[in-house]
């Protein structure tokens, strides 16, 4: 066999692997003019190798955003040196469907990408190789795990049944609202507040109508506020507020809205339409309060003597 024909054989062979291997391959000219195109770009994009040579990538791919990629190959161009880019940074340059099953969570394929400059006989850079991966179940399966630990670290700082902040969440930020007054001296109000004879509802209704009223508390209250409030469930039937830049006389007038706004309503129970009422106590934070424990205190006394003044009623802390 003669040196002609073993290169042409090494050089079959070479075109044979380019074809069927599982990465897709594009050799641009620097007018970027596709000069190749592999067997995995043919079969994701719908456009054989023929048809598509000479074409500009541009045109024949609306989707590519060209201002990026000019930059990444002139880049490699200028400095004849290979650059890469994940699915992390863009998700795709190629709109490709994903070929994954039924079961797959992705419309397209996620691709990385590495851009590598062709050199000719003189040195100069006069083309470049673009390596298209699929990632697809790589990009699927981190992004799944990144969906399932939000939703971990949202139902550890939530309460289950009403979708607010958690006792141990509402009182950190209590903590750090107090640390705030303390460094810039910001007027803020803390509220303490919980459904009047709830044991009631309970027994003669049962838990799951209890349930409907705590929700229907949550739910009645959160309405009222602004998105700078911070609004938790603190336990069973009580409930705290985070007021910042209210003074006592403003969360007052918040806190009356919420009170009848409930006692205006009937929560539709499986068991009975149900109606109830709330008491409310408010502190406004001053210099008295030692710490964060000190201030709640304050605000659950003025809950107190809403309770013992008869329910039903908003009691500023004195």
């Amino acid at each position: 066999m003669t040196i002609n024909e073993l290169e042409a054989q090494s050089f079959h062979w070479l075109v044979d692997m380019l074809e069927s291997v599982e990465v897709g391959l594009v050799v641009l000219d620097l007018d970027f003019r596709v000069q190749a195109w592999n067997g995995f770009m043919e079969n994701h994009s719908g456009i054989t190798a023929s048809k598509i040579r000479n074409q500009s990538i541009f045109e024949l791919f609306p989707d590519i955003p060209q201002a990026w990629l000019t930059r990444k190959v002139d880049a490699v161009a200028l400095l004849n040196t290979r650059a890469f880019t994940s699915w992390e940074q863009r998700p795709y340059l190629f709109r490709f469907r994903s070929t994954r099953p039924i079961t797959g969570t992705e419309d397209y394929m996620f691709q990385n990408l590495t851009i590598s400059p062709l050199a000719g006989s003189t040195g100069q850079v006069e083309k470049i190789c673009i390596m298209v991966y699929d990632v697809t179940d790589i990009a699927t399966g981190k992004r799944a795990l990144e969906r399932a630990n939000e939703q971990l670290a949202k139902l550890s700082m939530t309460d289950r049944l009403t979708g607010l902040l958690n006792r141990g969440t509402w009182e950190n930020l209590v903590d750090a609202e107090f640390e705030r007054f303390r460094r810039y001296g910001h007027t803020t109000s803390l509220v303490m507040f919980d459904i009047d004879f709830f044991k009631k509802v309970n027994d003669n209704h049962g838990h799951l109508a209890g349930d409907e009223v705590i929700k229907h508390t949550a739910t009645t209250a959160k309405s009222s506020l602004r998105q700078s409030d911070s609004i938790g469930r603190y336990g069973g039937e009580e409930f705290g507020i985070i007021l910042p830049e209210t003074d006592a006389e403003g969360a007052r007038t918040i806190c009356e809205r919420i009170r009848e706004s409930i006692e205006q309503s009937v929560v539709q129970t499986s068991v009975a339409p149900i109606s109830y009422t709330v008491s409310i106590g408010i502190s406004q934070l001053n210099n008295n309060a030692e710490n964060h424990m000190t201030w709640m205190q304050q605000a659950d006394e003025a809950l107190y003597a809403a309770k013992k003044g008869g329910r039903n009623q908003v009691v500023v802390f004195e």
